[in-house]
């Protein structure tokens, strides 16, 4: 029998958006003390999960991991039982594993999930937890296409619960900065904004591999188009690479919605514009091309994707430049402050403030700041009930951005945007292009 929380991907999604789920009073008005140890499970224990779990094991109770991977599942458990062996005073080394997210979520005192899964999976195991109760730590890309961007949002509000999505970067202080700098002025109006990453998603064409033992491989394309298993999807066992599924559309979103998700992100931040988002999408302007679609803003400010220096901002008195652990102010033609590598003395830090002395004294737009780190302030915001840095609406809006690059390089055409009402505008887009693959994997 096909449980009620996975029915088809379609209807999932209708319902999660359009119909909150009745939950008893004092669960949904429910919130950690300050005194309490949040109770964590974990969703997807690959690359990116296990660097995320030791970041939960430090603040929060981690009770439950969930993977569709015998070796990766059962290796987090015994890390993480390992952990409470040795730090019995954080915990008890009775961490449970699950294949299947659904009996995970089933658990009453597990007060929020981690979903570190593939992208296509982000929403749809989003989604659930938040009917379910939990509050929800997701990684960018919050969502795979357009459609789960509106679900995730709706469903956040409707279900009283804290999402924060894994786009790190606003935690960080040099992209902070650099945002402050931008909305107040300090380089001038902002005129346009270049960001780096790689290549947009591609069709799957990889051949049949043998499936050995060990994999649920139905469970791991979920609701994406079956298609027969290949090593470079899900590589077996541990490992210390990024799987290739995010090259591809029917998983991922290519490194626009990889690397896209942070530095787009960071685009939104600069300008202002967490509760909205580009009026078009514009494809390169050579057919076939791998970089220069661009986004277009209703203030004409034009976002491109390009190779370069991370998030590059110019403005009519300045520039900012901002990557990992490199920040660059340059006003009128003179260099502020830079720290792109060890060379040019200082450490990142002196030249954040000295950027803060110079342009930011008398800031009128001061942005958000984290305490901790940002899983710290997820789990902070789990007990105030404020929101945190990236939540719904920022990562959902983030991913947006992504998902209409993505449409206008692979269909190579304009796409007018309405930001409100997350819709195609003057019918440049075909209403399928919101929603992606749809298929009933219970039923398999």
């Amino acid at each position: 029998m096909v449980s009620p929380l996975l029915t088809s991907r379609r209807t999932f999604l209708k319902s999660a958006a359009v119909m909150p789920l009745i939950l008893p009073s004092a669960l949904r008005a429910a919130s950690v003390s300050a005194n309490d140890r949040i109770t964590v499970g974990m969703i997807g224990m690959g690359r990116q999960s296990r660097g995320l779990l030791g970041h939960f094991l430090a603040r929060s109770q981690v009770a439950a991991v969930c993977d569709v991977d015998t070796t990766r599942r059962e290796n987090a458990r015994q890390r993480i039982n390992d952990h409470y062996r040795r730090y019995p005073d954080q915990g008890p080394a009775d961490c449970a594993a699950y294949t299947d997210f659904e009996a995970l979520l089933a658990r009453e005192d597990i007060d929020a999930v981690c979903v570190a899964t593939p992208d296509h999976w982000h929403a749809l195991i989003t989604l659930a937890a938040l009917r379910a109760g939990k509050d929800v730590y997701c990684e960018k890309p919050l969502t795979h296409d357009i459609s789960e961007s509106v679900a995730v949002m709706k469903a956040v509000e409707a279900n009283g619960r804290i999402l924060q999505t894994g786009s790190m970067q606003r935690s960080s202080r040099e992209f902070r900065v650099a945002c402050e700098l931008a909305r107040n002025g300090a380089v001038g109006r902002i005129e346009r904004i270049e960001c780096s990453f790689g290549d947009p998603a591609i069709d799957c064409d990889l051949p049949e591999e043998p499936l050995e033992p060990g994999l649920d491989w139905n469970l791991w394309l979920g609701p994406a188009a079956y298609r027969p298993y290949h090593s470079e999807l899900s590589p077996r066992g541990m490992h210390d690479h990024w799987p290739n599924w995010r090259r591809y559309r029917e998983f991922g979103g290519g490194m626009v919605a990889d690397w896209g998700a942070h530095h787009l992100d960071i685009a939104q931040w600069a300008l202002g514009m967490d509760d909205s988002g580009p009026v078009e999408a514009l494809p390169p302007a050579d057919k076939g091309a791998k970089r220069g679609a661009r986004l277009v803003y209703a203030n004409g400010v034009q976002v491109w994707h390009k190779n370069g220096f991370g998030v590059h901002i110019f403005g009519a008195d300045g520039e900012i430049r901002v990557n990992r652990g490199k920040f660059w102010l340059i006003r009128d033609g003179e260099t502020i402050a830079k720290f792109t590598q060890r060379e040019d003395g200082g450490t990142l830090d002196s030249k954040l403030s000295l950027a803060e002395r110079e342009c930011l004294k008398d800031a009128k737009i001061q942005l958000y700041r984290v305490r901790d780190n940002h899983i710290g302030d997820f789990l902070e915001a789990m007990r105030t009930r404020q929101k945190p840095i990236t939540h719904e609406q920022i990562g959902a809006r983030s991913s947006i951005c992504c998902h209409l690059m993505n449409l206008a390089y692979y269909y190579g055409r304009p796409i007018k945007w309405d930001p409100a009402r997350c819709t195609f505008a003057d019918g440049s887009g075909d209403p399928g292009w919101l929603t992606g693959s749809r298929r009933d994997y219970r039923q398999s």
